[in-house]
């Protein structure tokens, strides 16, 4: 509503179900100039989102792939053909060409494996302005400048800790939504592709839940580890898995602090990638004055 005040986090979440809707709505073609996205190269899905000349949410898409393991991309061309078809589709709806994308990686990767999401998207036919840690990404969407984040997504739980807007602790350790899977897949000898539908189509059934608590206490164990020794008063949740039902109860119980889970947490660390690129070109485009 016009004049109403908004905390980072209500304002986070109306984006977020903005997006949400678009994933599954046509889309009217978009009438202004400039678009700003982010790609999130993820274990189980690739995520597209994209803002207007104001950062304000206009369309998201996704696709459900293998092309990443454990938050590093292992299928180069099959990466890149799934992030030219989401350019391509989201082009087609909008009528706009689309340019300039932020990617991310998960804490600690260095090296050449971090700058492959750069070369996927540069092979897509965008121009890439930065990449980003994931959770770094997600507390940038959140508008957060305190406490902790937890992105966990298809392959890893990475964990960021801020204090006084900064960003004073990274971590990331490889346990995600695929081990949930492979636990159902070899508790109901399924394949893996059936036993991801399970999770995803069952994953509030009491059974399903009793089955996959030890994995999710194993997550939360890793957060209370990497956060023992320091003060972090709120935990926020991201990436896809922290859609499972009951992860934030879970993670409240172990961890012992306060945890705060947005709506739809897979599209938000993907909202933060496409903020960083907003950010990154209106900073080019209006250098500060000395």
């Amino acid at each position: 509503m016009s004049g109403e005040k908004l905390s980072s986090l209500e304002r986070a979440n109306r984006w977020l179900q903005r997006l949400a809707e678009s994933l599954t709505r046509p889309t009217a073609p978009f009438l202004g100039e400039a678009l700003y996205a982010g790609v999130d190269l993820g274990t189980a899905d690739v995520v597209m989102v994209v803002l207007d000349r104001d950062g304000l949410p206009v369309i998201g898409r996704l696709r459900w792939t293998g092309v990443v393991r454990e938050g590093l991309v292992f299928d180069f061309a099959g990466a890149v053909q799934v992030v030219r078809e989401l350019k391509a589709e989201i082009e087609s709806l909008l009528h706009r060409p689309l340019e300039f994308a932020a990617t991310g990686i998960p804490p600690g990767i260095t090296g050449r494996d971090a700058l492959v999401p750069h070369y996927v998207l540069e092979e897509a036919g965008l121009q890439v302005t930065g990449i980003v840690d994931e959770p770094t990404a997600a507390a940038l969407a959140l508008g957060l400048t305190e406490g902790a984040v937890v992105d966990i997504g298809g392959g890893t739980t990475g964990i960021s800790v801020l204090e006084g807007g900064r960003v004073v602790y990274t971590a990331d350790e490889p346990t995600g939504g695929r081990h949930l899977t492979l636990v159902l897949e070899g508790r109901y000898g399924l394949n893996f592709e059936e036993a991801e539908r399970l999770k995803r189509e069952r994953g509030m059934t009491p059974e399903i839940q009793d089955t996959l608590r030890p994995v999710l206490e194993k997550m939360a164990s890793i957060v209370q580890r990497h956060l023992r020794g320091r003060t972090v008063r709120t935990l926020y949740l991201a990436g896809g898995t922290c859609d499972f039902p009951g992860i934030e109860s879970v993670m409240e119980e172990i961890v012992g602090i306060p945890v705060v889970k947005p709506t739809h947490p897979l599209l938000v660390t993907p909202l933060g990638l496409a903020l960083s690129c907003y950010q990154t070109l209106q900073v080019t485009a209006n250098p500060p004055n000395h």
